[in-house]
């Protein structure tokens, strides 16, 4: 049995489609034998990272910024898998960038070049083993989010741990309201998460059924149009 920890942004933290995508795929974890926590970045309100590596030389593994990363870096400490739930903004909400930035304190800065390039590894006592990624984007194109992909992508990778999935819903305002096919999404989200869970990797089909195309790029182009709230009201 493992642990996986969750922090994820979402504008509407219930109801949001960042929130209802990670829900199942959590729930999956958990049906697949991981102990599953699952923490709001708006709550944890990450101070940006300063840059003076103090986690780093002054006094290794520790954030001197106080706030609540504070609480979240032991509980960090002890998951294996880290989930990252996130819409794609441009490319990312400001406070998951944040959050991502102020993650310095669990990766040890010994270097090594690998595949050409500069790595480091978790910071011994870290037993974060694999980072996945669930995100969810407004546009039609699942390329809009590959931007956010490359960024989880070298944090798995400085870190030297494999990114799981991704995990990807583009126009998610379609897909998970009540005109597309959410019960399909959401369970199929459930089911990456028991697989990875219960055998470490995710399915191509079941990472291909939450991402699967639902309405015409033109069509979704008209939908959204038209559910678009009015300024000038």
């Amino acid at each position: 049995m493992g642990t996986s920890v969750a922090v994820y942004f979402s504008s509407s933290p219930e109801s949001g489609n960042t929130a209802k995508l990670l829900r199942a795929f959590m729930k999956g974890l958990g049906r697949g034998g991981d102990k599953t926590r699952i923490f709001d970045v708006k709550e944890i309100h990450p101070s940006p990272c300063t840059g003076e590596l103090h986690c780093w030389f002054k006094d290794p593994g520790n954030c001197y910024i106080e706030d609540g990363m504070q609480d979240l870096y032991p509980i960090l400490r002890q998951a294996d898998t880290l989930v990252l739930g996130t819409p794609v903004y441009i490319p990312l909400p400001g406070e998951m960038q944040n959050l991502l930035n102020r993650l310095c304190p669990i990766v040890d800065p010994e270097l090594v070049t690998r595949d050409g390039r500069t790595r480091g590894r978790m910071r011994e006592g870290v037993g974060i083993r694999r980072i996945a990624l669930v995100a969810t984007s407004g546009w039609w194109e699942i390329e809009n989010m590959d931007t956010v992909v490359r960024i989880a992508h070298e944090l798995a990778e400085d870190a030297s741990v494999p990114l799981a999935g991704p995990l990807l819903r583009p126009h998610a305002a379609m897909a998970l309201s009540p005109a597309g096919k959410p019960s399909e999404i959401l369970q199929a989200a459930e089911q990456a998460g028991f697989e990875l869970a219960s055998t470490g990797t995710i399915q191509a089909e079941t990472l291909a059924m939450v991402s699967q195309p639902l309405i015409g790029q033109e069509e979704y182009r008209r939908y959204m149009n038209q559910v678009r709230p009015d300024p000038s009201a």
